[in-house]
């Protein structure tokens, strides 16, 4: 199965800091990747079996972090 994989935060770029420190140590976005990360997706219904048909589906946990952070 193939997604599509965001940038690791905890990696330096050229001439910037990494993501991971710009967002602030108490931010709400840091418990909700914890929480995401740590449920069992597949016993929700979350489907990760995907045809490999055209361009990467995005990761279902991403997926459900964008929509909890809306």
């Amino acid at each position: 199965m193939k997604f599509i994989n965001g940038t690791n935060r905890h990696q330096v770029e050229i001439n910037t800091c990494c993501l991971d420190e710009t967002i602030e140590k108490d931010n709400e976005s840091r418990t909700i990747d914890l929480f995401v990360d740590r449920i069992k997706s597949e016993e929700l219904g979350f489907d990760k079996k995907f045809v490999d048909n055209g361009r990467s589906a995005s990761h279902p946990a991403d997926l459900l972090k964008l929509f909890i952070d809306t």
